[in-house]
């Protein structure tokens, strides 16, 4: 079939309608930046033929040279057969209008957090240039730790993961941005190595998926490292070390912000004590939590 296209389609719209059409007869899962077909379909296109990913109608009926179409399609011909997440085929993942460099060692960055960064953390955060703390927890790529740099001008971030794979894919991304005196990248299983520092703004995307359903992931999300999914039997192993321990590592009146998937009735079950704040998004208000230190166990 992919040899056939090679052969037969001529211009961006007959690879676009065809690509669409393949997506859909694989059965492939979308989740990492977009949810349908139609939308990955445009973004590898487009990604592939060097064009602004935000423009696709005047180039639909451009007729394709042989190698522009053979480039095209064996990017298509690789997310149909190898099921790879398409961040990792382009090397690259958005967040709003900012650009991570991605791969394999990573997770894709989809951080319901980033949005929230963009406001600054309003209202939570009353002067963004006062904050000169900020601890980004189980850091990946680097991303929201970078976000967080740009929201909070004058703040030194902290970007913490335990993988030293992820953490040579956060240097390349701190270093994108020009951020290197800014953002430290540190090794430690969670806060381990923080010692005594304190921060205005501790966040954490961290892995949070239960065990059953690490079993019944999309073959997209078991191309990403387990070490950044899978959190115990209920999803909350790290959170609960997180809310045991932030405390320490807050200042006064310092916010824990965490993102916590699909977890928030078990995240209420287990804590019923804690008066959890949940922050809207473009989703709704149920995957990311505030909690002030004073409000934290043990504070």
């Amino acid at each position: 079939m992919f040899d056939d296209a090679r052969q037969e389609l001529c211009t961006l719209r007959d690879l676009l309608r065809f690509t669409v059409s393949r997506f859909n007869e694989a059965k492939l899962f979308f989740g990492h930046g977009s949810d349908n077909a139609w939308d990955e379909a445009v973004y590898l296109l487009l990604h592939a033929l060097h064009l602004p990913l935000d423009r696709l109608e005047p180039f639909l009926d451009a007729r394709l040279t042989a190698q522009e179409r053979e480039q095209a399609l064996a990017l298509i011909e690789r997310r149909v057969k190898e099921r790879l997440p398409a961040a990792y085929l382009t090397r690259e993942a958005w967040l709003g209008e900012h650009r991570f460099y991605v791969d394999e060692r990573v997770i894709v960055p989809r951080s319901f957090i980033a949005e929230l960064l963009d406001e600054q953390l309003s209202p939570w955060i009353d002067d963004p240039w006062a904050v000169s703390d900020v601890l980004d927890l189980c850091t990946g790529s680097g991303c929201l730790a970078i976000l967080a740099a740009l929201a909070f001008p004058e703040a030194a971030v902290d970007a913490i993961d335990i993988s030293p794979d992820a953490l040579a894919v956060a240097e390349r991304n701190v270093a994108d941005y020009e951020l290197g005196e800014r953002v430290r990248l540190v090794r430690s299983d969670l806060l381990s190595e923080v010692k005594a520092r304190r921060y205005d703004v501790i966040i954490s995307n961290p892995p949070y998926v239960d065990a059953a359903a690490m079993r019944a992931l999309p073959a997209e999300y078991r191309c990403e490292p387990a070490l950044a999914l899978a959190s115990g039997e209920d999803g909350l192993d790290i959170v609960r070390t997180l809310l045991r321990e932030a405390h320490k590592h807050l200042k006064p009146d310092g916010l824990l912000v965490v993102e916590i998937g699909h977890q928030r009735e078990v995240l209420e079950a287990a804590f019923p004590q804690l008066p959890f704040t949940w922050l809207d998004t473009h989703a709704g208000d149920q995957y990311v939590f505030l909690l002030r230190r004073e409000e934290l166990p043990g504070a």
